[in-house]
């Protein structure tokens, strides 16, 4: 992973987590303010994916289990998809309050997943 780039998925996932909780708390239905937010962590997720798959062959392998770290990553990148299909199905403030709990899940997963690459010994 790169270190710049996790923290800028952490900020962005926590920035839109919070935009999304604010807004359905606030009663608003998901919009394509709270579903953009959505798709920009996940757009993150994809770009984290590919880095994962190439900065292991210029020098940077991971450092903890590589199963673990993929498993955090799948997971990851399915979350906000189905959020955000749930959320046009059940199109009440409550869906964009799941929209914003996805996304910080995201950010604690993501962060997470720097750990495994960067501080855990196999």
């Amino acid at each position: 992973m790169i270190e710049w780039f996790t923290w800028v998925q952490v900020w962005i996932a926590i920035a839109a987590g919070l935009f999304c909780l604010a807004l359905g708390l606030l009663g608003r239905q998901p919009n394509d303010y709270s579903l953009g937010a959505t798709a920009l962590v996940e757009l993150l997720l994809v770009a984290q994916l590919v880095v994962a798959i190439v900065v292991p062959f210029v020098g940077n392998p991971p450092r903890g289990s590589l199963p673990e770290f993929y498993i955090y990553l799948v997971s990851a990148l399915l979350l906000p998809p189905l959020a955000a299909f749930w959320a046009l199905l059940e199109r009440n403030r409550w869906a964009t309050v799941v929209l914003g709990v996805v996304c910080l899940a995201v950010a604690v997963m993501v962060y997470r997943m720097y750990q495994i690459w960067v501080f855990q010994v196999a």
